[in-house]
Parts: C-alpha cells; sequence; structure tokens
C-alpha cells in the first residue's frame, strides 16, 4: 500500500500490540527511545515532505486536464478513475489520478479550489501520516479530498473528530463532494438510536467523534464473540440488548484522525472503558472515607505528590487509620480496602479541585478534560474515586461500576489498516506518533506568509497582579479598535478575570464548560473589532475565527496567554487563533508565579526565580523562559510515563479480558 514508511525506510516502529495484542510484549525501553528519536529527526529535517511534493506537482498537472472537460466527459473519466484505483489500491499514480479529480470535484460541487498544501496534506493522510498544518488552512477540506481516495480504493473510512458539532458539519458540508463519486456519508451523533449508528458505519465514509467509535467498536467485537472465550460467553449473557443491538463497526479501513495530537496523545492516558452497574452501600462508606481523610495530617500521615496529584499513606498514617476504624465492620475490616477508599478520599479533597477538573451541573459532578476545557460527558472516574468527588460536593451517589471491557487508543487505532491525522501542532510529540502509532509527523508550509507578531513573556509575582494587567491590556487593545481572545486553563480562573473585566465595563464573552452551548458560534464571532472573548482552552480547535475586514488595518486579532499549559503544543494552539491564512495579528503571555504548572513541576526553581528582582511585580523576563522549560519538560516527562504505564496494564488486561482474539 501507499505509505511513507514502504516509501522511505525507517527504524521499524513500535506498532505496541499490533498483531497479537494479547500477548505481543511491549518493546523495552531502549527501543521506545531510539524509535522515539527517529521519528522527531524525521520531522525535523523534511525528507518526506520532499519526497511528496513531486505528487503534488503531478497531481496539479493532471487535475489541469480535468479542468477542460465538460460535464458528460469528466463522468466518464471518472467512471475510468474509479475502476483503475480499485484494481491498483497501492499504485502512486492511482492515487494521483483520484485526487486530482478529487480537487475538479471540489470546485465543481463545493465551489472551493483546494491549494497546493492542502494536496500535500491529503497525500500525506494518504500515505500513513500526520500533517501539521497551521491553523485556518483548511484541514476540513483536505481531510475530504482523503476521504475520497481512501474510499475509492475501497476502504471504509472513519473521519474522526473530536465532538459531535464538528462531525456534523463537516460531514453535511462535504456531502455534495462525496456524492459526485457516488459515495455515501454517515455522521454518528451522540443519542442516535442502534439502527442509525449501523446505517451510519454501513456508508463508504463515516464521521464521528473518536468516544463513539471506540465504544461502538468493543460493543460489536463483544456482540460478536465465539465460544471460544468463557469470558466472551459470559458476556453475552451478561450484556443488556443495547450492546447487542450496536454492532455496528466491522472493518477498520482508513482512519482521518482530525486533532491527532489531542486524541492519539493526550486523551491517550486513559482507556476506555465499558462497565455495569453494581448496587453496594456507596453513600456511607464515601461519607465515613472523606471524614476520615480530614481527620489526617498533611506531611505527617499522608504525602501528596504535586506532578502526579497522587496520594500516599505513610506509616504513622496508617497506623492512625487502624486505630481510627479498629471497632468498624464491613469494608473497613480489610486493610487494603480500607487504605484504598482513604487513598480515594484524601485525593478527592486534596487533588481534584472543582471549576478546574470538574464542575457541578444539574447536581452531577461532570469531568472537565484538561487539555480542552470542554466537558466529558458521560465519563466517571474509576475505582470509586467518582463517588467520593460526588460525596465531597453533596451530590447523589451514582451506582459503583464494574469494569467488562476496555481498550485504549492506542491499542484501537493501530488496528486500522491506513492511520492518517492531521493537527495545527504535532512536532513536540512526532517521536511518540512514530514509536506508538507508526505515524510519521510531516509538516505542511503554509499557503501564505505568516504575519503573527509574537510580544514578550510578562512574569507577575501573584495570580492578582496577573489579572489586573490581563485586564489592562484588553482595555488598550479594546480602545485601538482590535479584537482580544484571552485564553485561560480552568473554568474558575475564566470567572476570576469576568469579574475583573466587569469591574472595569469592558464587555465581554465568557466560553467555558459552563457556557458551552453556544461554541462555535461564539468563537466565530470572536473577530469583530472592539470584541472581548474569554475562554479556556477549548478556544476554536476546529472552528475558525472570521476576521472582521477593518481589523486587518488595526493589527488583527490580539490572543492573550494567561497561563502556561504542560505541553507547549497547547499553548500554540491559542496563539494560532491569531493571524491565520495570512492575516495580521498578535499574541502575548501574561502569566503569574502562583500558576498552576509552576506550582506543580517547578516549585523550587520558582521559590528561587521569585526572589529575583524584589520590589516589582514582574520577575525579570529571563526567568519566565527558564521556569516554562523546565516546567513543561517535566510535565511532558511525567504525562508520556503515564501513558506508558497505560500501556503496560493493558497488556496485563488483555490476556485476561480477550475477546475476538484480540485481548481487550
Amino acid at each position: 500500500m501507499f505509505e511513507l514508511a514502504a516509501r522511505f525506510p525507517t527504524v521499524v516502529p513500535a506498532r505496541l500490540l499490533a498483531e497479537d495484542p494479547g500477548r505481543q510484549a511491549l518493546p523495552n525501553r531502549f527501543d521506545l527511545w531510539l524509535a522515539r528519536r527517529h521519528g522527531e529527526i524525521a520531522c525535523r529535517v523534511h525528507a518526506d515532505r520532499r519526497r511528496l511534493e513531486p505528487l503534488v506537482t503531478r497531481v496539479e498537472a493532471r487535475w489541469r486536464e480535468f479542468e477542460t472537460l465538460d460535464e458528460a466527459a469528466l463522468r466518464t473519466r471518472t467512471a475510468e478513475v474509479m475502476q483503475r484505483v480499485r484494481r491498483k489500491a497501492a499504485d502512486p499514480e492511482a492515487i494521483v489520478e483520484a485526487l486530482a479529480l478529487a480537487c475538479e470535484a471540489a470546485i465543481r460541487e463545493l465551489g472551493l479550489r483546494p491549494y497546493p498544501v492542502q494536496i500535500l496534506g491529503a497525500l500525506v493522510m494518504l500515505a500513513g501520516g500526520v500533517a501539521e498544518m497551521a491553523t485556518g488552512e483548511g484541514k476540513t477540506l483536505t481531510a475530504g479530498l482523503a476521504a475520497v481516495c481512501g474510499a475509492l480504493r475501497g476502504q471504509p473510512v472513519h473521519v474522526v473528530t473530536v465532538n459531535d458539532y464538528l462531525a456534523l458539519r463537516d460531514g453535511q458540508g462535504l456531502q455534495p463532494l462525496f456524492g459526485f463519486f457516488g459515495l455515501s456519508v454517515g455522521i454518528t451523533q451522540a443519542g442516535q438510536s442502534p439502527a442509525e449508528r449501523r446505517q451510519a458505519y454501513a456508508c463508504h465514509v463515516t464521521y464521528c467523534t473518536n468516544k463513539d467509535v471506540v465504544f461502538d467498536y468493543m460493543r460489536t467485537q463483544l456482540a460478536q464473540g465465539s465460544q471460544v472465550s468463557m469470558r466472551r460467553a459470559w458476556l453475552r449473557q451478561n450484556l443488556d440488548g443495547s450492546h447487542a443491538a450496536a454492532a455496528t463497526v466491522e472493518r477498520l479501513g482508513l482512519a482521518i484522525v482530525d486533532e491527532a495530537d489531542s486524541i492519539l496523545i493526550d486523551e491517550a492516558r486513559t482507556p476506555l472503558i465499558i462497565s455495569r452497574e453494581r448496587e453496594t452501600g456507596l453513600a456511607e462508606v464515601c461519607a465515613a472515607a472523606l471524614g476520615l481523610a480530614r481527620s489526617l495530617e498533611a506531611e505527617h500521615d499522608y504525602l501528596v505528590d504535586a506532578q502526579t496529584r497522587g496520594v500516599e499513606l505513610t506509616e504513622a498514617g496508617r497506623e492512625r487509620l487502624r486505630e481510627l476504624t479498629r471497632e468498624w465492620s464491613g469494608v473497613w475490616r480489610s486493610e487494603r480496602q480500607r487504605e484504598h477508599l482513604c487513598l480515594q478520599a484524601l485525593a478527592a479533597e486534596r487533588t481534584f479541585r472543582r471549576d478546574r477538573d470538574y464542575i457541578v451541573r444539574d447536581g452531577k459532578v461532570q469531568i472537565v478534560d484538561e487539555f480542552t476545557g470542554r466537558v466529558l460527558a458521560d465519563r466517571s472516574w474509576e475505582r470509586g474515586l467518582h463517588q467520593m468527588v460526588e460525596a465531597k460536593e453533596g451530590c447523589e451517589i451514582t451506582p459503583h461500576r464494574d469494569s467488562i471491557a476496555r481498550l485504549t487508543y492506542q491499542r484501537f487505532f493501530t488496528r486500522y489498516e491506513t492511520l492518517g491525522g492531521m493537527t495545527g501542532t504535532a512536532r513536540e510529540v512526532a517521536g511518540e506518533l512514530w514509536a506508538v502509532y507508526g505515524l510519521r509527523v510531516v509538516t505542511v508550509p503554509t499557503h501564505r506568509p505568516v504575519q503573527r507578531r509574537i510580544g514578550p513573556t510578562r512574569l507577575f509575582r501573584s495570580g492578582a497582579e496577573r489579572w489586573d494587567a490581563v485586564a489592562e491590556r484588553c482595555r488598550e487593545e479594546v480602545a485601538a479598535g482590535r479584537a482580544v481572545l484571552v485564553g485561560t486553563r480552568s473554568v474558575q480562573q475564566s470567572e476570576a478575570l469576568s469579574a475583573r473585566l466587569n469591574e472595569l465595563g469592558i464587555g465581554h464573552e465568557v466560553l467555558n464548560a459552563k457556557q458551552d452551548v453556544n461554541e462555535a458560534e461564539i468563537v466565530a464571532l470572536a473577530g469583530q473589532p472592539g470584541r472581548v472573548t474569554v475562554a479556556t482552552n477549548m478556544a476554536g480547535r476546529g472552528t475558525d475565527i472570521t476576521l472582521h475586514p477593518e481589523l486587518a488595518a488595526r493589527g488583527g486579532l490580539h490572543v492573550i496567554l494567561t497561563e502556561f499549559h504542560e505541553s507547549p503544543r497547547i499553548d500554540r494552539q491559542l496563539y494560532g487563533r491569531g493571524a491565520r491564512q495570512g492575516d495580521p495579528g498578535s499574541c502575548e503571555a501574561l502569566v503569574s508565579l502562583e500558576d498552576d504548572l509552576f506550582e506543580r513541576f517547578a516549585v523550587d526553581a520558582r521559590r528561587t526565580l521569585g526572589s529575583l528582582g524584589r520590589g516589582s511585580a514582574e520577575a525579570p523576563p529571563w526567568a519566565a523562559a527558564m521556569l516554562r522549560r523546565l516546567a513543561q519538560h517535566r510535565a511532558e516527562r511525567a504525562h508520556a510515563r503515564a501513558r506508558l504505564e497505560t500501556l503496560r496494564q493493558e497488556e496485563k488486561m488483555g490476556r485476561m479480558m480477550a475477546f475476538a482474539g484480540r485481548g481487550e
């Protein structure tokens, strides 16, 4: 098949658990390190891009031939090309013809003329790579071109997006393009019936979210289990009818993953789990555990790891716990259960914060994605942690759930015949994408030169001083007639800034996990003169900010980052909201020594650097750069270790939870 790895010989990637996931051991640390270094180097030297660029030229040449044909002649030529592509799916020349036809169809059916960079992006994905394309470069159409070619060569295509809105928007918007080739388009949405889902996955191209496609795949495998495994038989007997009815995802052909870094890296730290409710007296148990946790003394009875947010009991804490529960019965008689419940209660009390890690809405605890700022609907923490947080907040306790099947993104996406993706930020994780998924990252140049101006980073000693400075910068930019987008890391921060702006009489819109109903509309209007938009990390992933014509002469959209994220990719995503498609724009960072990133991953350096230049509200500019580099490096290492540990746990679970010969 036409693939980057086949065309350009490389170190063999660690396609983790690809052939026999239940029994194949993970590569050793040296092999993983070597594969990561290779992926990073391949991204930096742009060898893949240079070798694909001649194919872009050939696509454009063939496209010019198709442009001269009338409708009837083009239909005849289309039928010929479709047959050729189906017979010679691995032939690059057949892909060139199919892609040229898709470009011509885009003009005639959508009124959109693909740029050379979009053709390059489509080639990268068809070859099994990740196209790093800047915000506003037209990734939706790029994915459509690749999806057409994949479907024409006989593969079922899944275009995987991060939310239902994008799946619906892109699937409906590109329907005329697919219709030109007689290709059907399916769209999955929350709340669909099993029959509607089956129909969506039966189409040539299916637009779906990452969560939906993984869960639907697991349900399909559970429903189709044979008598080979005793566990499969047990699952079939105990699953309710909804799982069997939802048997939908059959062949995994081509996956085009939008926001690939978010789905394949950020969300890969936690496996997806199918579970069933188990009735227990959780309310009383959780209340007792929280009472115990509140009676323990920090540093003496337990220790908190700021980086991992993990809690560990000391020997003194274990003894204290034994004394407090000496006369208790039930689960408290078991030392293991007792300590586990207390640790979960301590985590809920000490490390999980409302309006940062979760929100309470309609009497329910809803998890907030730390990378996007969006609510993770129907997701819960496992092993009783979610119930502890509910008890802490006084919410109704949901029943405890037992896991019956689990699957990681790493294991699922490596099962596709061809895996490709696109995102605005991938170079920082190029090594891991190659080591884990066998994906080469190819940086696609912008269609027009970037005009973004990056201002200096300002590091304030306190959060209050930072918010005052942010509010003042908003006032200055609005007075100049510009639009401002302010990015925050949590609901709590967005509300704190909103209160400060209200005090100054600065009109603004707030977009966070509590106000996410009109997310797309709010982001799209963030480019109007004099408009201030305060948003959490969700700011615009997948939604373009339309810049008002008047703003071009005034400097475009101004983006303010108020706290560095644990990955520099998220910072770049926010900066990328301005100065897109050659428009003018600017950005700056106003951060504080009290920020969560520095408190968790650079506490010693923060204390040392914070003592410099006392007497002024701001620390020296070089201190911010040093702190950021140190803290983000430590954070990314911690997250990489967490993802590796997820894989190792998956390897162990794969032997016990095997079904369909795969070991989920």
